[in-house]
């Protein structure tokens, strides 16, 4: 009874409208984005168990008052830390269930914060992407090939936009899907990897990480990222319907 026609124009408008005053009286940490809200707590004590509790009971009222629903089947908890006691929680009647590991806006993270799945996951979709141009094109022009490779693979393989991998073998994981396509020009099959990059211009992922790194980092310190804090800390961005609650 609380729907939104898809598609229309000012309906994310109404929606932000509507959802506006989700974190009223909240105690926690609620992040919203466009299709999940997060509860994040630190639960070193009882109270902070309690804490995130009765947020969880506040969103069910406010659902409740708002004729909205969260759906259940995709609220997870998701405990971090060592020696975490890992409490149980409810949301409305129903316990949520517990998750070693999270889709967390397109990116798999564990308890851990290990990004190894993620790594292993995008190796393997973009490899996959590798495999059909490799099939579907005859042309193995520079002119050809390279365009389609970066647009085509999936962030964080030839775009690392996901971070630094923790671990070497992911690093490493994730450089051979480069290898691979480079590989595919013709008149590089016989070429040593370091070769082939400096003939096409280009540099290893590990190199680029740390230069986005380094450009990150300059942004910061010029301020380029203030409005972005000022409005993650207010809470100003789009929400939706999904609770995962962080203990």
């Amino acid at each position: 009874m609380s729907d939104i026609p898809q598609g229309s124009v000012l309906g994310p408008v109404l929606f932000n409208i509507l959802v506006g005053d989700m974190n009223s009286g909240i105690e926690c940490t609620l992040s919203k984005f466009a299709d999940n809200t997060k509860l994040c707590g630190v639960v070193d004590t009882l109270e902070g168990r309690d804490a995130i509790q009765r947020d969880l009971d506040r969103l069910e009222r406010w659902a409740h008052v708002n004729r909205m629903k969260f759906n259940e089947a995709q609220c997870k908890v998701l405990h971090m830390g060592q020696s975490n006691p890992k409490h149980n929680y409810r949301l409305g009647g129903e316990w949520i269930e517990s998750s070693p590991d999270e889709k967390d806006l397109g990116v798999l993270i564990d308890e851990k914060l290990n990004m190894s799945w993620q790594c292993a996951l995008a190796a393997q979709k973009a490899n996959g992407i590798l495999g059909c141009i490799k099939r579907g094109v005859t042309s193995r022009s520079r002119e050809v090939i390279l365009p389609l490779c970066s647009c085509k693979t999936p962030p964080g393989v030839l775009h690392p936009a996901l971070g630094d991998p923790k671990y070497k073998k992911d690093m490493e994981l994730l450089e051979r899907v480069q290898r691979r396509a480079m590989k595919m020009i013709r008149g590089m099959e016989h070429l040593c990897y370091e070769d082939r990059l400096r003939e096409l211009g280009l540099f290893s992922l590990e190199k680029r990480r740390l230069q986005g790194d380094l450009i990150a980092a300059f942004q910061y310190l010029k301020g380029a990222y203030k409005k972005l804090e000022r409005d993650c800390l207010q809470g100003h961005v789009e929400i939706g319907q999904g609770v995962m609650a962080l203990g």
